[in-house]
């Protein structure tokens, strides 16, 4: 049997679509972290979870690839190996080891120390800017003390408790409290007289001596001699170096991968190149019960019974911000051109559906400060029937409209949506937007990027495909060092979006 959709079946959709709450989903429903699936899927992810957890304490560690599909990237085993490894370290050198207390005794001597570097040493991670941004720097972090078997520790004056579970097992990444150097670390800048890239420019680096701490300058403005942190025989020096302590606002894995003896190990540990962030971000990012409950609620409400789930991720940079006509016309130039949503039905077209036949569901993710865009959406398929016959409902979960970084709730959120993101089937998002960076990477997403708008008006194409799922270092850290080794290391590119910036790929 087949019927013609009139206005009353026009009507039906529209209330169907409308009792999708407005933007403020996370807080609707009965805390409870349930999960659809087993369980533990047989995820490749599954490979690098470390063992010795309670399970209760953090839903999130075992229960994320219940919602994924299958990861199609392996991660090696020498990769694997290297986590166990640094597991043994952490544990062995983490706080509240006679190894730690010796090396926080250094700190109270003399600055300047000889050292053999036969002991345990550290990175402190001090979170910077936005959590996009945050996340995407500790991940670097990380990445650099496997390269340098220094044990990582994360300043946790911020809300970084509130947000993730501890990464690694009978041990704590978190720096205490009582840390020797805490109430300097809000003062490290370019002027301090322990920042490496200020020692070099004053000629106050010799080879005799060792300092006991360095602070790392590593942004977006960084100056050359910052930069020359990225250079071989820079980190010959800082090996030595027991403490340092880094502040970035950047994903600065690739610059890693253009220092020669880094380069060796990191290609044994990620065959396919452009997994490092996919890896360790599902190593070591474990969201906590509150938030993990907030993405299972809005997971399991509004996006487990769609067919395909599209993720759009909206940030606008201009100023001010807010709703602009030309965003939103060029987010549904992408969106149909790329066949990611179906196109409207012509005015006054007979749209026939099989009755008898359950018609496709998208369902349409949208994270953004302002609601006004996923208003739009939402109004554009009530009003009139997609041309393919799909059911589109579109949901956003909250609309802030102003960011509010380091207010709890409002992180909490950001996080979850940004794990939503992660779980969606295809991706678009913002230029030059961290938030989306992470979605893509947690995902092992290959987004569409929507092109930043100049002069006000929807840039032709709107959109591009990204080359791989890892994150762009929006700003190249490239020393003069390293000028030759991007020339000859095809799988540093150039970012597609950000023509100052690099990101990895895997191409060979």
């Amino acid at each position: 049997m087949k019927l013609t959709i009139t206005f009353a079946t026009c009507l039906v959709l529209s209330m169907v679509l409308l009792v999708l709450p407005s933007h403020n989903i996370f807080n609707d429903h009965k805390s409870h972290l349930t999960t659809t699936g087993n369980k533990l899927s047989n995820s490749f992810q599954n490979l690098l979870l470390a063992t010795g957890f309670d399970e209760e304490s953090c839903m999130s560690r075992y229960h994320q690839s219940s919602l994924r599909k299958p990861s199609p990237y392996k991660p090696s085993t020498n990769l694997v190996s290297k986590l166990r490894s640094y597991e043994m370290l952490h544990k062995r050198c983490g706080p509240g080891t006679k190894a730690y207390e010796r090396a926080t005794k250094q700190l109270g001597k003399n600055n300047v120390i000889n050292s053999s570097g036969d002991d345990c040493q550290y990175v402190v991670w001090a979170p910077m800017f936005g959590l996009g941004n945050r996340i995407l720097s500790m991940v670097s972090v990380f990445t650099y003390a496997l390269m340098t078997d220094r044990v990582m520790l994360v300043d946790q004056r911020n809300d970084i408790t509130d947000l993730f579970c501890e990464p690694f097992p009978g041990t704590s990444c978190l720096l205490p409290s009582d840390f020797p150097l805490t109430n300097q670390i809000d003062s490290f800048n370019r002027t301090h007289s322990h920042c490496y890239g200020t020692m070099l420019k004053n000629h106050a680096v010799n080879s005799t001596t060792r300092p006991s701490y360095l602070y790392i300058d590593i942004f977006h403005d960084s100056r050359d001699h910052d930069k020359r942190f990225f250079c071989e025989e820079n980190q010959a020096f800082i090996k030595n170096v027991p403490w340092l302590v880094v502040k970035s606002n950047l994903y600065y894995a690739p610059s890693l991968w253009l220092i020669p003896s880094f380069q060796t190990k990191l290609m044994k540990l990620f065959p396919e190149r452009d997994t490092v962030f996919h890896h360790l971000s599902h190593y070591l990012l474990h969201p906590t019960n509150e938030v993990w409950g907030m993405v299972t609620r809005s997971y399991n409400a509004y996006l487990s019974r769609a067919d395909e789930v599209l993720g759009l991720q909206i940030r606008v940079f201009s100023t001010p911000s807010g709703y602009f006509q030309h965003v939103m016309d060029q987010i549904l130039s992408c969106t149909q051109r790329e066949k990611l949503l179906p196109e409207l039905a012509s005015n006054g077209s007979q749209q026939v559906m099989n009755i008898t036949k359950t018609p496709k569901l998208k369902a349409v993710l949208v994270t953004s400060l302002h609601p006004e865009y996923s208003d739009e959406l939402k109004n554009m398929f009530m009003e009139r029937p997609s041309s393919t016959g799909e059911i589109v409902e579109v949901y956003q979960p909250s609309g802030e409209r102003v960011q509010q970084t380091d207010k709890k709730v409002h992180d909490q959120k950001a996080l979850a949506e940004i794990y939503l993101l992660s779980l969606t089937d295809k991706l678009v998002t913002s230029t030059r937007s961290t938030f989306g960076y992470v979605a893509q990477g947690l995902g092992g997403l290959k987004p569409w990027i929507l092109y930043e708008p100049r002069h006000q008006k929807a840039p032709d194409p709107p959109c591009v495909r990204a080359m791989s799922m890892e994150p762009c270092s929006l700003k190249a850290l490239v020393s003069a060092c390293q000028a030759e080794t991007i020339k000859t290391t095809p799988f540093v590119k150039y970012c597609e979006d950000r023509i100052t910036g690099i990101k990895l790929v895997d191409e060979l």
